[in-house]
């Protein structure tokens, strides 16, 4: 295995490992909650799972043949909290994803170096995965935190539970040990 083809792979598995904070997130909230905004100033759940797929949608398709910035795309209205319900959220997120994710299997190890444009702005294909992954974390990391701030004392924790630590840890050391 080469350098090139591994880290296409960690990157699926790093994006896969985003979507799943971002997947549990929305399963513990409410329609009502998705809307819930802290002031004008801010955005919503629905808002932020809106602005990421139109981006994927954009920047994935055609990735290394059109700017990821397509004339269909209005990123302005991803900013427009028009979500009906939760369904439709999943529905907008999940195909976002899928786009993003079949974009990046089709991509070889020779295209990494390739240049590709987004608003007529040059990146090699390697600096525009960079640059997608940390906007997707960023934006999870406002839906989880928005997600654990509703929900309170009945959030469930998406990684190591405040004072269990230790315990996890020992979890850890014995599955590897074990193998």
């Amino acid at each position: 295995m080469n350098f090139e083809n591994e880290y296409l792979k960690v990157v699926q598995e790093r994006c896969k490992s985003i979507k799943s904070l971002g997947d549990k997130t929305v399963s513990q909230l409410s329609e009502d909650n998705i809307h819930w905004t802290l002031n004008d100033g801010s955005n919503s759940v629905a808002v932020i799972v809106k602005h990421l797929s139109g981006n994927m949608v954009s920047r994935w398709s055609d990735f290394l043949i059109s700017d990821g910035e397509k004339p269909f795309r209005n990123r302005e209205q991803e900013f427009e909290d028009n979500i009906s319900s939760k369904q439709e959220l999943i529905n907008i997120w999940e195909k976002g994803w899928a786009v993003f994710f079949e974009a990046l299997s089709d991509l070889g190890e020779q295209d990494l170096l390739k240049k590709v444009y987004i608003r007529g702005e040059s990146h090699t294909a390697l600096d525009a995965i960079e640059r997608q992954v940390a906007h997707y974390a960023y934006h999870i990391g406002q839906i989880v935190y928005i997600g654990k701030q509703l929900k309170g004392e009945y959030w469930e924790s998406l990684s190591i539970p405040k004072g269990k630590s230790e315990e996890y840890l020992q979890q850890m050391l014995r599955r590897h040990q074990s193998k």
